[in-house]
């Protein structure tokens, strides 16, 4: 890999604070030579971090983090050197679309009802925004709206399991979903694995399966990673003949500890999966 590279990173067309060109510039500001935007479940702002990054000099990877479950357990998935018009990408891209729309409107309703807070109010406000509605703009939203302090409480109180605005979603099974994406870019991607709430057996079978279904590369090093993950995660890459990838998920810059570019080297014996991108 390039020296300073980052291929998972977030804009405003999903649950990131910065434009794609605000991002680019602080990428370049990091030194960063190569730059992947991956929103989630969108590609509408891959034109401009395009442009942003030739303007810069940075070689840009058009990219994707879709939204999949397998065994009940969200999964996402980065998709790298994305076809931009593929119609089977477009078609799962709106599918979800649709499905995240309905959710905040769910938790906005639940918000209401059982939070008894202006949970509609709040819905309104973080579907006000454009792109790609998550639950991060609902924690925004609450936050705006004096119903907590910060994100983090927001979820705390409000929006994780158990609280009064948890609503389930059904995301496209990773089985289905993965030969679609693979369809339509150069390379696949296991987002975060090591974050994922499985037993070592359970994420070993995650990535099995992954690989049967075409993936190429699981990412083996991130900005907050400890060395022990690492570890785990590139022998789990190893034993699975499974390429690696790095990124920061870079979401904001009032978090100081991921900035874009920030994150270890790859382990010995890694194979990058920028060689499944050189001619991207």
């Amino acid at each position: 890999m390039p020296d300073l590279i980052d291929l998972h990173t977030h804009s405003n067309r999903s649950d990131g604070v910065l434009s794609p060109t605000a991002l680019v510039a602080r990428a370049a500001a990091r030194g960063v030579s190569l730059l992947a935007l991956t929103d989630h479940d969108t590609v509408a702002g891959c034109d401009e971090a395009r442009a942003a990054c030739q303007a810069a000099g940075i070689r840009f990877v058009a990219g994707i983090e879709i939204s999949t479950q397998w065994r009940g357990q969200a999964i996402h998935v980065v998709g790298l050197g994305v076809d931009t018009a593929a119609s089977a990408l477009a078609a799962q891209v709106d599918d979800v679309a649709k499905r995240r729309h309905e959710r905040v409107l769910a938790i906005g309703d639940r918000l209401t009802t059982r939070g008894r807070i202006a949970g509609r109010e709040v819905a309104a406000s973080a579907l006000a925004g454009g792109g790609v509605p998550t639950r991060m703009h609902l924690a925004r939203a609450l936050v705006s709206h004096g119903f907590a302090d910060d994100t983090q409480q927001a979820f705390d109180k409000w929006l994780n399991r158990g609280r009064p605005g948890h609503v389930p979603v059904e995301w496209p099974e990773l089985a289905d979903a993965l030969p679609r994406l693979a369809g339509a870019c150069r390379a696949t991607v296991l987002a975060h694995p090591h974050r994922y709430r499985l037993s070592g057996g359970a994420l070993r079978q995650l990535a099995t399966d992954f690989a049967a279904g075409g993936g190429v590369a699981l990412e083996v090093s991130m900005a907050g990673m400890g060395p022990g993950d690492r570890d785990r995660i590139a022998s789990l890459a190893r034993r699975q003949g499974l390429a690696g990838s790095a990124g920061s998920d870079f979401h904001d810059p009032a978090v100081p500890w991921n900035p874009p570019g920030r994150f270890a080297k790859l382990a010995e014996g890694i194979t990058p999966v920028t060689e499944r991108l050189d001619d991207a």
